[in-house]
């Protein structure tokens, strides 16, 4: 029985680890997408407004290990979501961008559910 309680303790860990960094390349992406192509200011502005705020949002929380950050920051995922799927349609000059957003956003979201999963209580 410990033997399983390190085993999902240090799953829980990496993660952890991976959520953290999947989001850092998230938004690392995002701004590279906010900023390619012909934008005004006030849009790049807005773009960056929304897709980065949430993540920022998270990071405290991620980075103390609280279980209910990890559970709602899955919904701060939504906005790449509808971003990458709508430039993934409507903008061929940032497809690849907008794809992968789109596979580091649902990659980050498997993270967020792993950590999550790996760290609830023994009686549930």
């Amino acid at each position: 029985m410990a033997d399983n309680l390190s085993t999902d303790a240090d799953g829980a860990d990496h993660a952890r680890r991976y959520a953290l960094a999947l989001l850092a390349l998230l938004a690392v992406v995002s701004l590279l997408a906010a900023f390619w192509g012909e934008r005004s200011a006030a849009a790049i502005g807005l773009l960056v407004f929304l897709l980065l705020t949430p993540l920022a949002i998270a990071v405290p929380g991620m980075l103390a290990r609280n279980r209910r950050t990890f559970a709602w920051a899955t919904l701060c995922v939504t906005p790449h979501f509808i971003y990458s799927l709508t430039e993934l349609v409507a903008n061929p000059s940032i497809r690849v961008l907008a794809a992968a957003i789109l596979l580091l956003s649902l990659a980050l979201v498997v993270a967020l559910v792993a950590f999550l999963r790996l760290t609830r209580a023994e009686g549930r």
